[in-house]
């Protein structure tokens, strides 16, 4: 079966909990799934990706830029020492911080950046 970007899961589901029990938010997006801890964020990657799995502790994030966006969102966590990157005229963010979502993952994005800063100390 093939992956499509703007199909499959985009946000939470009952799955997602029993793999991060401990887990505050859990949001399944086309690029990876987040999981955000009170001292952590984790982000799993899919295996099409050229980004590899991240632990971001709570202390190192600056910030959280969300874009609902048309028809693709992203997801960016600004970390301590590590550029943001601002897309382009036609485009959005792309680095190892950042995950994109299609419109059914706009309600977890946006739980997932509260959460987020709702326990970050950066």
């Amino acid at each position: 079966m093939i992956d499509l970007p703007w199909g499959g899961s985009d946000g939470d589901s009952s799955d997602d909990a029993d793999e991060y029990p401990d887990a505050l938010v859990v949001c399944s997006f086309q690029d990876g799934t987040i999981a955000v801890y009170a001292d952590r964020v984790e982000i799993e990657r899919v295996e099409r990706s050229r980004f590899d799995d991240k632990t971001i502790p709570t202390d190192e994030i600056e910030g959280v830029d969300l874009s609902k966006g048309v028809t693709i969102g992203y997801l960016q966590i600004e970390q301590t020492g590590m550029a943001v990157d601002a897309g382009g005229l036609l485009s959005d963010p792309v680095n190892e911080n950042t995950l994109h979502f299609g419109r059914g993952g706009r309600d977890c994005a946006s739980e997932a950046r509260t959460e987020i800063l709702a326990h970050a100390s950066g």
